[in-house]
């Protein structure tokens, strides 16, 4: 969903409830953070309105800057960056819980109330997660391979894919 006022991805959704019909917002972070700012210039208290809440914790999050450096930072395994992450709402391995865990964490906790599972467990993984992250970053750098136009080691990638993935079929049984 795009924000109300630019093209820009909508972070905040906002529901006022103050008049008769509740009214809907979808703001980007620079929307939101000009909205909420007039909206605490009118009430002139800001702790005690919902508005005036989010307005103090974007003063107290992160800036720009943090933002920028922690949307750079990208998982050693399947390469996938914090930025892609916050945009399509997926990771793209296991080891990413890793890489990106304080930033996940409070996320997750906000989410399910935990940050540790506590339900159900498959008896038998179908792949161990080892050849899993291997078969993840081999055909990651398969990709980069065929890109830069380099056959002979797409080549030899191709064929470490399907002995690993032989190497797992073997492992089911």
């Amino acid at each position: 969903m795009k924000c109300e006022h630019c093209e820009k991805p909508a972070t905040f959704h906002i529901t006022e409830l103050t008049g008769s019909e509740p009214v809907e917002l979808h703001l980007c972070e620079d929307h939101a953070r000009q909205y909420l700012s007039e909206n605490e210039e009118e009430t002139n208290v800001a702790s005690n309105s919902l508005a005036g809440a989010l307005a103090q914790q974007l003063k107290l999050g992160q800036t720009a800057e943090e933002l920028a450096r922690l949307d750079k930072q990208a998982c050693p395994i399947c390469g996938i960056t914090f930025f892609e992450f916050r945009n399509h709402g997926r990771l793209g391995c296991p080891h990413d819980y890793v890489c990106f865990e304080s930033e996940l964490e409070p996320l997750i906790f906000n989410i399910h109330g935990a940050s540790e599972h506590r339900g159900k467990h498959p008896k038998r993984s179908v792949l161990g997660a080892d050849l899993q992250t291997r078969l993840i970053r081999l055909r990651r750098e398969l990709k980069e391979a065929i890109d830069a136009e380099n056959y002979e080691e797409a080549s030899k990638l191709r064929d470490e894919i399907i002995s690993t993935e032989k190497q797992a079929e073997g492992g089911k049984s």
